[in-house]
C-alpha cells in the first residue's frame, strides 16, 4: 500500500471481534481513501484476522493477548516504519463513528495529540456514579499535567502526529489504563501537546460492556491508583527528538 504525506494510518486493536470488525474496517475504508487499516489482532481465539483481511485491512496478528497497550504499540511501530505522519486509534468494536475521524484529525494542527472526546458538547453518552466521579477526577488532574482543558481523557478515540507516533514507539503500556492515562503522562512530561475535539460515540454493535454497579466502584479505585502510578513515574522524559530511528 503506497504511503503518501496525506495517508493516515487508522490502527484498530481487536480481540475476539469477528462480529463487530469486518463493518468497522469498511466503513473506516469508505469514509476516506487516504485511510489505510491496520487491524492489530490481539491474540484473538476467534476469526478476527481473517474478516479483517477479507473486508481490505493489514492485519498484524500477535501470539497473544496483550491488550490494547500493546496492541497500540505495535500499530504504531507499523506507523512509524511505513513512514506514516499521522495515525488514530478507532476501535473494533463500531463505537468510534468513522465520520468523525477527520474531526479528530484536525486537532492535530494545533497539538501532538488530539483526542475526541465524549463529554463535549455533541452526543448523549453518559455515565454515572463511581465511574463518573473517576472520570471528572481523572480529567481535572490530567488537565494540569497537559496545562489544556480535558474531559475525557480515558477515551480511545485518539490521534497522533509524528512527535507522538515516536513518542508513543518508545512507551506505550500495556497495564490496566495505561494505554490512556499512562501514555498521556508521558508525553506530556516529554513536552508533547494535547487538544481536544467532540464526538458523539455510538452503541457498541455485538457483545456487551464489562461494567456493572461493582465494576464501575473496582474502576474507580482501579483508576486512582494507576493514574498515581503513572505520575510518580519520571523517567520517560525524552523528547520525541531523541528517540533513536525505529529500524525493521
Amino acid at each position: 500500500m503506497l504511503v503518501t504525506p496525506d495517508s493516515v494510518l487508522v490502527i484498530v486493536p481487536a480481540w475476539n471481534e469477528e462480529r463487530n470488525v469486518g463493518t468497522t474496517v469498511r466503513e473506516i475504508r469508505a469514509a476516506d481513501q487516504r485511510f489505510h487499516v491496520a487491524v492489530v489482532d490481539d491474540g484473538s481465539t476467534d476469526d478476527t484476522g481473517r474478516v479483517a483481511s477479507e473486508a481490505g485491512a493489514i492485519v498484524l496478528s500477535l501470539p497473544f493477548n496483550l491488550g490494547v497497550g500493546g496492541a497500540m504499540r505495535t500499530g504504531f511501530t507499523y506507523a512509524l516504519r511505513e513512514g506514516y505522519q499521522r495515525a488514530i486509534q478507532v476501535d473494533a468494536d463500531g463505537q468510534h463513528n468513522p465520520a468523525d475521524i477527520d474531526k479528530v484529525l484536525a486537532g492535530l494542527a494545533r497539538a501532538d495529540i488530539s483526542i475526541g472526546a465524549r463529554f463535549s458538547e455533541v452526543g448523549d453518552y453518559e455515565v454515572r456514579g463511581p465511574r463518573k466521579w473517576a472520570m471528572k477526577f481523572l480529567a481535572s488532574v490530567l488537565s494540569r499535567v497537559a496545562r489544556t482543558r480535558l474531559t475525557d481523557v480515558t477515551s480511545g478515540f485518539r490521534a497522533a502526529g509524528p512527535r507522538a507516533i515516536r513518542q508513543y514507539v518508545r512507551y506505550y503500556p500495556a497495564e490496566y489504563l495505561g494505554d490512556t492515562l499512562d501514555s498521556l503522562v508521558a508525553a506530556c512530561h516529554a513536552g508533547l501537546s494535547v487538544t481536544q475535539v467532540p464526538v458523539a460515540m455510538r452503541p457498541r454493535r455485538h457483545g456487551n460492556p464489562s461494567q456493572g454497579p461493582v465494576g464501575s466502584a473496582v474502576y474507580l479505585l482501579r483508576s486512582v491508583f494507576a493514574l498515581g502510578l503513572a505520575l510518580m513515574r519520571t523517567n520517560r522524559v525524552t523528547a520525541p527528538e531523541e528517540l533513536q530511528e525505529v529500524t525493521a
